[in-house]
C-alpha cells in the first residue's frame, strides 16, 4: 500500500532554523531549504539575501497526514518563530525573512486562514499575526551547502546560539509531535 503524502511550505525566518525545527518531528519524509514566494526565476542565496527577489527563505516539506496534520505542522511552525514582526526574525531583517505559508491546495489556505484568525482571537492584548498566507508558484531549491545545515554544522556558533535554544523549546512545547515520542 502507498503512502499518502502532501507537501507544505514554511518561511519562518532562516531556513537553517526552520529545517532543524521540522526535522524532530514524526512524520515527514523529506525536508528541503529554498526560496519561493517572489517573482526572481532561479534565485541564488545572494540574490535572495540582497532582498530584491521578493522570494522568502523557505523549507519545504513533505509530510505523511496520516501521521501528523496540517494543522499539527501549522501549531509548529507559529510556536517556533514571531509570526508578529514584518520583514524580520530576531536580528535576522529583510522581506526574505519573512513568516509566510505557500498553501499547495485549497485545504491548507482555509486551515491556515482560520489558525491565524483563531490566533489573533486568542491574543486581545498582543501584536497581531502578519504572516503571509499565499499560493506556492514555485519552489527553488537552495545550494546544497544550506540542505541539512543543522545536522552538519551542530558545532557552528549560530546553530549553538540560535538554533540550539529554538529546538530546546520546541521539544518541551511539542514533545507529543515529536519523531521519538510514542502514541
Amino acid at each position: 500500500m502507498e503512502t499518502k503524502t502532501e507537501v507544505a511550505v514554511f518561511g519562518g525566518g532562516c531556513f537553517w532554523c526552520t529545517e532543524a525545527v521540522f526535522q524532530m518531528l514524526r512524520g515527514i519524509v523529506s525536508l528541503g531549504s529554498g526560496y519561493a514566494g517572489g517573482k526572481t526565476e532561479n534565485p541564488t542565496y545572494e540574490d535572495v539575501s540582497g532582498g530584491k527577489t521578493g522570494h522568502a527563505e523557505v523549507i519545504r516539506i513533505e509530510y505523511e497526514p496520516e501521521k501528523i496534520s496540517f494543522r499539527d505542522l501549522l501549531t509548529v511552525f507559529f510556536g517556533s518563530h514571531d509570526p508578529t514582526t514584518r520583514n524580520q526574525q530576531g536580528a535576522d531583517m529583510g522581506e526574505q525573512y519573512r513568516s509566510i505559508i505557500l498553501y499547495t491546495n485549497s485545504e491548507q489556505k482555509m486551515v491556515a486562514d482560520k489558525f491565524i484568525q483563531e490566533l489573533n482571537d486568542s491574543n486581545e492584548m498582543g501584536k497581531p499575526i502578519v504572516t503571509e498566507v499565499e499560493p506556492l508558484e514555485k519552489f527553488y531549491s537552495a545550494e546544497s551547502y544550506h540542505q541539512n545545515f543543522y545536522k552538519l554544522n551542530q558545532e557552528n556558533r549560530y546553530c549553538e546560539i540560535i538554533i540550539n535554544p529554538k529546538l530546546e523549546k520546541v521539544q518541551k512545547q511539542f514533545a507529543d509531535l515529536l519523531k521519538d515520542h510514542q502514541k
